[in-house]
């Protein structure tokens, strides 16, 4: 059994614990509100460019004179997988969900006899993915250091993963990240980014002619790289808010436990401590009897 001196040193040792993980909590909670807002506020535009890039693939089709970046190269044999993670832990299952969602799609993909490889954004998801599939990240984004990653952290990985494409590196590219549904519950969400997807459920026309200046695919060609820049950012930020939801979860469920672990200890430390004196009041009486 642990001496007296030694429990009192964990119940010390566990409330300074708990003391951290309560300021934690307050700090996930505080930057929760600013980075829903944004995630929120973010949803409508990237949903509307999406149907609007629906609607406007659906009148261009696979035609030969269709972007690249909708039309595909014609073959599905390898796939990028974006996945966005963060860099800090203490967040509970955020990273994790992200990379298991990531490594079941890989899986799946290979055992379809497709190649895949990895294009990482933050550092959590690193070390997991280059043990399960070594020698298959292709590149990373460096976040560590930027406090708010944003649009222009969105557009460089955007534009490096465009690049890899019309290099050839590639042929379907899909996005990984933490969907915010609440400070509760955050879903690991994978999407198609490329070739953008077949139109699903596009409003039939009225009926009316529409004459588009420039044409479709002008259009298109100018539409397209944004609604990927613009789907990596809406990622990001859901990212964000999911992230410090999940963290003010966590710390909270910390600091719960740790007071459980604190009114343990404290009771095994009153009942040593009790141990003790009766110990040492039968050694006194003992002693008295028996002079």
């Amino acid at each position: 059994m642990a001496s007296l001196k030694e429990l009192k040193g964990r119940i010390v040792s566990v409330k300074s614990t708990q003391k951290i993980t309560k300021a934690k909590k307050m700090v996930a909670a505080a930057k929760l509100r600013k980075a829903q807002a944004a995630a929120e506020a973010a949803r409508p535009y990237a949903e509307r460019l999406e149907r609007v890039v629906a609607s406007l693939a659906s009148k261009v089709g696979a035609s030969d004179s269709a972007p690249k970046l909708l039309s595909g190269t014609g073959k599905s044999d390898t796939h990028l997988l974006v996945v966005l993670n963060s860099d800090r832990g203490l967040a509970g299952a955020f990273n994790s969900n992200i990379v298991k969602a990531a490594r079941d799609k890989a899986l799946e993909l290979q055992a379809q006899g497709k190649k895949v490889l990895f294009y990482l954004v933050g550092r959590k998801g690193r070390p997991v993915i280059a043990r399960l599939f070594p020698g298959q990240i292709i590149d990373q984004f460096e976040t560590t250091g930027i406090r708010d990653v944003g649009f222009e952290q969105a557009h460089e990985i955007s534009a490096k993963v465009m690049e890899l494409y019309q290099a050839g590196a590639f042929d379907v590219a899909h996005l990984f990240y933490s969907k915010f549904r609440s400070a509760l519950l955050q879903e690991a969400t994978g999407q198609q980014l490329i070739p953008v997807p077949a139109p699903v459920d596009v409003p039939a026309s009225s009926g009316a002619a529409v004459e588009y200046e420039p044409d479709e695919e002008a259009i298109l060609a100018d539409l397209l790289p944004r609604n990927i820049t613009i789907q990596i950012f809406k990622g990001l930020l859901e990212n964000a808010a999911s992230e410090q939801g999940a963290s003010m979860t966590a710390m909270d469920n910390a600091t719960r436990n740790a007071g459980d672990l604190i009114n343990k200890l404290t009771i095994v430390y009153n009942r040593t401590r009790q141990a003790a004196i009766t110990t040492e009041l039968i050694e006194i009486i003992a002693g008295a009897e028996a002079l």
